[in-house]
């Protein structure tokens, strides 16, 4: 599938068609989640619980980084 890249204003977008917004449960106003993966990106649905776990670990990750680099050893 295919996805073209517009200019919106001084940003740019891509146009998504009915049939991946169905996929994604997803519509005109919805949030949607990219993540960056080592083989591309991918999109999903908006998890606002989701988002919320990560932010946390994210932020034990932060402040624990010493204790964390001892322990990957």
């Amino acid at each position: 599938m295919e996805a073209k890249i517009i200019q919106i204003g001084n940003s740019l977008g891509i146009t998504l068609s009915r049939e991946v917004l169905s996929a994604l449960g997803a519509g005109k106003g919805d949030m949607l989640t990219l993540t960056i993966n080592p083989d591309g990106v991918r999109l999903s649905a908006y998890d606002a619980e989701k988002s919320r776990q990560i932010e946390a670990v994210r932020r034990v990750m932060r402040r624990r980084r010493h204790a964390l680099r001892e322990l990957a050893k």
